[in-house]
């Protein structure tokens, strides 16, 4: 079960022609990865789907080769100073974590950070890595002058379910405490249960135990994310599910045929769930300093942080 977090991880250290990434068809123009490839290995990712179709390894292999873009920041800078950028928002960690433990050595996102907030560009991270309060400092400081916002993604409390499906992951209840002082220190900072797993992290009490959990770490919101299985990831998670699960196959199958995503009235009872239980609880901003960006906050939809 916890085999992946023992494969050897080769580091390519390659230089980048460009930083931003403009996107298309999602909830934010533009993105943001310093790594490409993820040493966390989510059984559930959606990126195998890009690593599929990129013909790149999207199997047990994902996550084994992880490219580092040396001069990123450097590069990013360049293109934030250019006359054309208009301080669109920017989302980092949309395609890989950006707080994955090679940061910890390269220390490319709090240089990039120190870039976007020195350009007073908006942005939202969003991760599964306690590392980031390592930059507390920058994003406060980036904070004073667009808006910032950074989502912990923490599906479920599960022990079990956490460490099959999230292999290379920090536990969950050190995602919240990360949470808790970036939140202390005037971050917003919200939950983002991404994704949910039918008949496994759906559960109503394993819900409700996130979403409480949430509440006492002072999450400043909370969401809810459908799993998505492209194929790429359809192939990988259903492997995986067969090996641990093998008795949820056929519901997967049936309520997966022909689809990425679950029938609107699958997906719906649970994610209502989630947003009944965070007005219950109260779940809201409750940051005591936060900073005052001098502009209006910009809305990322995709990484939507508020309680619904």
């Amino acid at each position: 079960m916890f085999y992946y977090a023992c494969m050897r991880v080769h580091y390519r250290e390659e230089p980048c022609s460009a930083a931003l990434n403009r996107v298309k068809g999602m909830g934010f123009g533009w993105s943001l990865n310093p790594y490409m490839g993820c040493t966390h290995r989510c059984t559930f990712c959606y990126v195998r789907a890009f690593e599929l179709r990129a013909e790149r390894p999207f199997d047990d292999h994902y996550g084994s080769s992880i490219r580092v873009k040396t001069n990123i920041a450097a590069v990013l800078r360049a293109e934030l100073a250019r006359p054309s950028w208009r301080r669109e928002g920017v989302a980092i960690g949309a395609a890989t974590d950006p707080y994955q433990p090679a940061e910890g050595r390269y220390r490319l996102m709090r240089n990039c950070l120190e870039a976007l907030g020195s350009a007073s560009t908006p942005f939202t991270i969003i991760t599964r890595g306690p590392l980031i309060v390592r930059d507390t400092d920058v994003l406060l400081d980036a904070a004073r002058r667009a808006h910032v916002s950074v989502a912990f993604s923490v599906p479920t409390l599960d022990r079990n379910v956490w460490a099959t499906t999230e292999p290379g992951t920090a536990p969950p209840h050190q995602r919240l405490r990360a949470l808790s002082r970036l939140v202390d220190a005037g971050i917003r900072t919200t939950v983002a249960m991404a994704p949910l797993l039918p008949g496994l992290s759906d559960r109503p009490e394993l819900i409700a135990d996130v979403v409480k959990a949430a509440r006492e770490a002072g999450a400043c919101g909370i969401w809810a994310a459908p799993l998505n299985l492209r194929p790429g990831t359809r192939e990988h998670f259903l492997d995986c599910l067969s090996r641990d699960w093998p008795e949820l196959v056929p519901e997967y199958e049936r309520l997966f045929a022909n689809r990425s995503y679950l029938p609107k009235a699958a997906s719906a009872a649970p994610r209502a769930a989630v947003y009944q239980l965070a007005r219950t609880h109260g779940i809201r901003d409750r940051r005591r300093n936060p900073p005052r960006p001098p502009r209006e906050p910009v809305q990322l939809s995709l990484l939507q942080a508020d309680s619904r």
